[in-house]
């Protein structure tokens, strides 16, 4: 396999300087369902020019009040990104600019034939005027101009590059290929972007949309055919599927092709969540570079190799992006994960105790339970409290409750190797199995409940409930018993019955001392 210097040499055309501009602000907030207070554009301003990157779209001045106040607060924050604003090509549109303090506007219109006859309903020649006259005007009023070609990857070719020569000589200082409806491939970007670098020298632009779950493909072909400029969004957020994923495009550049940008990669997923905060978009958890999962592992062949070495299944460190690595607990945990989550909370266990621990995890796995780590300190605390030996055993519980109905219980329990089994009633189907046990051990033990505790460990219907007991003796001996199981009644029972073993242990002990 050919290594990335030789790759890049051979068959890629990258620019001397590749720029990052940032739309999370623009495009992002068109997103469905998303708007952005003005204290929120500059939370988010704020954190993207401490990631370092280029250029930072604020938002469509012409389009509200709002907006232009928006993009003056930002524009006094001092940012050491460039700002933009975007503008049609209207010089309404680009006063709109100008009055916002921005010194660097994207202007664009629309050239596709679907765009002329339907939405605009201009002709070729009009749409080169209207374009070369927001250009001349913004140049004319000390703009930086960077013009797109709405729907480019729809438009007749011949068209498109007659756009682009009248835009480049009306001043534009970059122009920028908008993959609109998200219709290219790699193959296409690579033929269309290479056109473009044989036929211009002016800075190309790509701002390419995620349809077709290709923006971010697209773009990095686009950059190795020489494309100076990637159109991204924090989350890959914007209207429809979204844009181009500052993360995942920048990542890639680092870590697959050793192009390092000059940003402080450290910042992405503190950037992310922000984000995704303030925007209400929340991101699943198998998102490549912030999601959840990914540092997130559970197969024990890959948390072996993970724990010997990271990088065996894992293609970049997550503090790298300011991530963190998790091992999940589950049904596909194997010892090693199980090992160094207890060494992690200073848990130490006996082989016995180990063993009973790990085959808890993996039932609760089968059953279909997300296994939390609160779930595995709660399991193994447990089992370090049990006691030592069991001369009562549960054998069998049966439950009746209903409206209308009193409670039962039936319980049957192993005690010194003789089964027994009594029902009993009470106020609801815990109280009649502590009932039932009380007159099952009478004989063996005379044994009063002084404290009773039940949480749920996690959230949800599947939470493991943990229960917290005191008994005391005639004697006046006091025991606790501690027992976490998915069932409410199972971990009420098995936590009276580790209480009531522990009463037994130390009346034969104390028997013994006589």
């Amino acid at each position: 396999m050919q290594d990335i210097e030789t790759l890049k040499n051979e068959n890629m055309n990258l620019a001397d300087k590749i720029y990052i501009f940032d739309t999370t602000l623009r495009d992002g907030e068109q997103t469905p369902g998303v708007a952005l207070t003005v204290d929120e554009k500059i939370q988010i301003a704020t954190k993207l020019n401490n990631l370092g990157v280029d250029k930072i779209e604020v938002g469509f001045p012409a389009s509200s009040k709002g907006e232009i106040e928006s993009a003056k607060q930002i524009t006094s924050l001092g940012l050491n990104s460039t700002l933009v604003g975007l503008a049609r090509s209207l010089r309404k549109d680009l006063d709109a600019i100008i009055d916002s303090d921005l010194e660097y506007v994207h202007t664009f219109i629309g050239t596709s034939p679907l765009h002329r006859d339907y939405k605009l309903k201009m002709s070729r020649e009009e749409i080169v005027d209207t374009a070369v006259d927001a250009i001349e005007y913004a140049k004319d009023h000390g703009l930086t101009v960077e013009f797109s070609a709405e729907d480019a990857t729809r438009t007749e070719r011949d068209f498109l590059f007659e756009v682009f020569n009248q835009a480049v000589s009306a001043g534009a200082d970059f122009i920028d290929v908008p993959d609109t409806v998200g219709i290219l491939t790699p193959i296409l970007t690579h033929e269309l972007i290479t056109d473009l670098k044989d036929n211009f020298t002016t800075p190309i632009s790509v701002h390419f949309h995620n349809d077709f779950g290709l923006a971010t493909a697209n773009t990095l072909t686009a950059i190795e055919c020489g494309a100076n400029q990637a159109h991204v969004t924090v989350n890959g957020l914007g209207e429809r599927t979204g844009n181009c994923s500052l993360e995942e495009l920048v990542m890639t550049l680092k870590s697959a092709y050793g192009i390092d940008l000059g940003l402080d990669t450290t910042r992405l997923y503190s950037l992310s969540t922000l984000v995704g905060r303030l925007t209400g978009v929340k991101m699943p958890v198998n998102k490549p570079i912030v999601g959840d999962n990914a540092f997130a592992h559970e197969s024990g062949i890959h948390v072996h190799g993970i724990l010997n070495n990271a990088s065996t299944y894992e293609p970049m460190s997550p503090e790298m992006v300011g991530h963190s690595r998790r091992i999940v607990l589950g049904k596909h945990t194997g010892a090693n994960a199980l090992k160094a989550k207890l060494k992690e909370y200073h848990i130490d266990l006996n082989e016995e105790q180990f063993c009973k621990v790990f085959d808890d995890i993996k039932s609760l796995g089968d059953s279909g339970k997300c296994v939390t780590d609160d779930d595995l300190i709660a399991i193994a605390i447990t089992e370090l409290s049990s006691a030592r030996e069991t001369p009562i055993v549960l054998k069998g519980l049966g439950l009746s409750s209903g409206n209308g109905v009193s409670p039962t219980a039936t319980v049957r329990l192993e005690i010194d190797g003789v089964e027994k089994e009594k029902a009993a009633t009470g106020v609801g189907p815990v109280d009649a199995a502590l009932n039932a046990i009380r007159e099952l051990i009478q004989d063996d033990i005379d044994v009063e409940l002084e404290e009773y505790n039940l949480e749920a460990i996690t959230g949800g219907t599947d939470a493991l409930a943990e229960v917290f007991v005191i008994s005391s003796d005639s004697e006046g001996n006091k025991s606790t018993g501690r027992s976490t199981n998915q069932d409410i009644v199972m971990a009420s029972i098995i936590a009276v019955l580790d209480s009531i073993n522990k009463l037994l242990l130390i009346e034969n002990s104390n028997l013994n001392k006589l």
